[in-house]
């Protein structure tokens, strides 16, 4: 007979229930065995799977490797963690900018990035360096030109040319020059050096500078050297006979230039004139100069100073004192020639000494007075020979004396004699700017 369903639900509510059946009985004094659940019917551990032998799953499956499926999101944490933490990360890709440009990786921030932001600040710094260096050179070498140009604007100048109209040599040999130094020893130092006045030549010398500007050879002209002078600087050569320094004293630079042009056929391209009153104070701005006196004397003029034999340093008064004596020699004017030559090679040599070089106030003022003491031609530029000219030094001058046969009485003048042949060959030697070869062919007695 078939079962009802109101007989299966009650049956179904007589039959205790699986919580109640396991839910622990309250406990008494002693335990109710009869409640515990019978053991035997719990699961043989014994005959659980060997786990050893269970295949390694912290390695990725080979199945889902075939599949090119990534690894789950247990590979994060867990078994497949360690695997991953252990694997080398891959090389970084560079985007368009580079590694930590657009599109590529960005640099990591940690500890580990010192030594690349120390390298990255050091070449910073290195540019910023450098770019401070140029600046300050820029600005050094403007403001040295500046300097420069500011003293060459204080130099006086004329034009010593302008008179001339004709006749005058040629140039033959392109970056040599002949350079015409005419010094005065005038005792009004306010007398025009380009007008006719009282004052005359103490000094005339041709310096001639060879094309490679290494070296200089100063020819002094006696200044009573017996030549024509011509009647004007515009005239033609020739004309009544003279001392060469009457010349400075008639018609100032102008005709100076044109009878020293006549007599040696040397084309002077730039033009000197010195005031050996301003000298002094040249030598006080280098603090003094040393040299040879050559003997023993007592000066023929206030305050009537005694010069003693041997190496002396001389102050501007003294040595411009000294450079005037002729009369206290057996040779006269040729010592006092000697003595000009030996006070500018001194003169030189302490200008360009390194502690004149080098002390910024006393250069200062050596430029300053130098450009007290001399006048120029209209185109000599002090920036441009100095440039030119700054490897010259006392031991680069050669010192040379116009040759001549001596002294002579003429009219009942002292004249010196002019050697004509031999004077001509050194001219012409200067003129072919073979100076050095002359002067291995005519040692100096």
């Amino acid at each position: 007979m078939a079962e009802s369903s109101r007989d299966r639900y009650r049956r179904a509510a007589e039959r205790p229930s699986a919580a109640t059946q396991w839910a622990p009985a309250r406990r008494t004094s002693q335990p109710d065995r009869s409640r515990q659940p019978d053991r035997s019917r719990q699961p043989d551990r014994s005959r659980q799977p060997d786990r050893s032998r269970q295949p390694d799953r912290s390695a990725p499956s080979d199945r889902g490797r075939a599949r090119g499926r990534a690894p789950g999101p247990r590979a994060a944490d867990g078994v497949y963690g360690a695997a991953r933490r252990n694997r080398p990360a891959p090389p970084e890709r560079a985007g368009p900018g580079g590694p930590g440009g657009p599109g590529g990786p960005t640099r990591p921030h940690g500890p580990e990035d010192k030594p690349y932001r120390s390298r990255r600040n050091w070449r910073r710094g290195v540019l910023i360096g450098c770019a401070v260096a140029l600046v300050l050179a820029m600005l050094a070498v403007g403001g040295l030109y500046m300097y420069a140009r500011s003293l060459d604007k204080r130099v006086a100048r004329t034009d010593p040319f302008s008179a001339i109209t004709g006749g005058r040599p040629a140039q033959t040999v392109d970056g040599a020059l002949n350079i015409l130094v005419v010094g005065s020893d005038s005792r009004d130092p306010d007398a025009p050096v380009d007008q006719q006045g009282n004052a005359r030549a103490d000094t005339m010398i041709v310096m001639h500078i060879p094309a490679n500007h290494d070296e200089a050879y100063l020819v002094s002209i006696p200044r009573d050297l017996w030549v024509p002078v011509p009647a004007s600087a515009g005239a033609e050569c020739g004309g009544d006979h003279a001392k060469i320094n009457a010349a400075f004293a008639l018609g100032g630079l102008p005709l100076a230039v044109r009878t020293v042009e006549c007599f040696t056929d040397v084309r002077i391209d730039h033009v000197i004139a010195i005031d050996f009153a301003g000298f002094k104070e040249v030598t006080d701005a280098l603090g003094g100069v040393d040299m040879n006196i050559e003997r023993t004397i007592k000066s023929i003029h206030k305050p009537y100073r005694t010069f003693v034999k041997g190496n002396q340093h001389l102050n501007g008064a003294q040595a411009l004192d000294y450079v005037r004596q002729r009369k206290q020699f057996p040779d006269g004017d040729f010592a006092r020639m000697r003595h000009q030559q030996q006070f500018l090679r001194a003169l030189l040599d302490k200008a360009a000494s390194t502690g004149t070089l080098t002390n910024p106030a006393k250069l200062n003022a050596f430029l300053k007075s130098v450009t007290k003491a001399v006048t120029v031609d209209k185109d000599f530029s002090l920036v441009d020979m100095a440039l030119q000219f700054r490897n010259l030094r006392g031991d680069n001058l050669k010192f040379l004396t116009s040759p001549n046969q001596g002294s002579d009485m003429i009219d009942g003048q002292s004249v010196v004699i002019s050697d004509q042949e031999k004077a001509a060959s050194l001219y012409q030697a200067m003129v072919d700017d073979e100076m050095a070869a002359w002067v291995k062919a005519n040692p100096s007695p």
